[in-house]
């Protein structure tokens, strides 16, 4: 299993971004042995969010050697034409190290924004699945994002090249299954990264990201790397063990302190470390 890095593209803190930052933080992670480094997609949002694709081409030069993934951009919200433009500029300049990761999204306030029916996202968005293929021949894999319906993941099977998971909406366990059921390599991305001994401090990350999620702290204490070393060690090893491709690792608070701790404190337990 290859770990990978979301980049800190969601302001948290209002303090904004610097590419210096950006970039050292990219230069970190690949020290530190990740292997791929990612940014996702959100025009309205509560907190300022940096484009996605914007992000990840100003990093091209920290990131030389790793893979640059969307996870996921929004073909329909963007314009399938306009993102393959895009993927391709990517794919170009880096080298082919683009992965791109395309979902329909789960905001209906994006779908607004651009004058998309949010109800009618997952038939517009197969169809613009279609259009970057006939865009993109030969080019970039494409991997869907989505929370792993089977009637989806039939489809991301015959039409795309691997799945992303959510790592708020599923466990290592469905991982497994979904994939050897429909023959799919997975990604986990967006999994929110706090490692920590402090209880309460858990207890807060933990809230905070049910409030913006909507799933429960309880279940999420059991599904994102937030908490102990030991326990966030238990989660990693479980998604090596079923077989996931790359885990993205979304660090909350300072992101080199975030990684730092994953590759001090977390990986050291595994049996084999990714």
């Amino acid at each position: 299993m290859r770990l990978g890095a979301h980049l800190p593209v969601l302001d948290l803190e209002g303090r904004g971004w610097e590419l210096r930052a950006m970039t050292g933080y990219v230069a970190l992670a690949r020290d530190l042995g990740f292997e791929a480094v990612a940014a996702n997609d959100h025009l309205v949002y509560r907190y300022p969010w940096l484009d996605s694709i914007v992000a990840l081409s100003s990093v091209l030069e920290a990131a030389e050697g790793m893979t640059l993934a969307t996870t996921v951009a929004l073909p329909v919200v963007r314009g399938p034409e306009v993102l393959a433009s895009a993927a391709l500029a990517l794919d170009a300049l880096s080298g082919g190290r683009l992965l791109l990761g395309v979902g329909a999204g789960s905001s209906r306030a994006d779908y607004e924004a651009t004058g998309h029916d949010f109800e009618l996202r997952w038939p517009l968005f197969w169809d613009a699945v279609d259009q970057l293929h006939a865009s993109l021949p030969g080019g970039p894999p494409i991997w869907v994002g989505s929370w792993g319906s089977s009637a989806v993941l039939r489809r991301t099977a015959a039409r795309a090249d691997g799945w992303l998971a959510s790592a708020a909406h599923t466990t290592p366990a469905v991982v497994a299954a979904r994939c050897a059921e429909h023959g799919l390599q997975a990604g986990v991305a967006t999994m929110w990264t706090a490692v920590t001994d402090d209880a309460d401090e858990s207890r807060r990350r933990l809230a905070w990201l049910s409030e913006i999620t909507g799933v429960p702290a309880g279940t999420l204490a059991e599904r994102v790397l937030v908490g102990s070393p030991s326990s966030c060690a238990r989660l990693v090893r479980a998604y090596q063990d079923a077989g996931v491709h790359t885990l993205f690792l979304w660090p909350l608070g300072d992101p080199e302190r975030g990684l730092e701790r994953v590759a001090r404190d977390v990986l050291p337990m595994l049996s084999d470390p990714p």
